[in-house]
């Protein structure tokens, strides 16, 4: 899960996947902005057919969080 988290915001952001730590802030560290946000948990829910609570997609902050939240979620 966290390598294809990886892939997708280095290739959404136009970075290096090897930029990208389970620590790294999307918004701060990766440089994305809200549409970005938007985007990768758009992409992610296609990806994995399932539907992200607004609620929860507000706390994410690091390329973690979306992971876990993506684990969690993808039982």
């Amino acid at each position: 899960m966290y390598e294809k988290v990886c892939k997708m915001l280095a290739e959404q952001l136009d970075i290096s996947a090897d930029a990208i730590t389970p620590g790294s802030e999307v918004v701060k560290d990766l440089g994305a902005d809200s549409l970005d946000v938007v985007e990768l948990m758009m992409a992610l829910e296609d990806e994995y057919g399932i539907t992200l609570p607004e609620g929860e997609v507000e706390n994410v902050k690091t390329v973690q969080d979306i992971v876990d939240m993506m684990e969690r979620l993808a039982k």
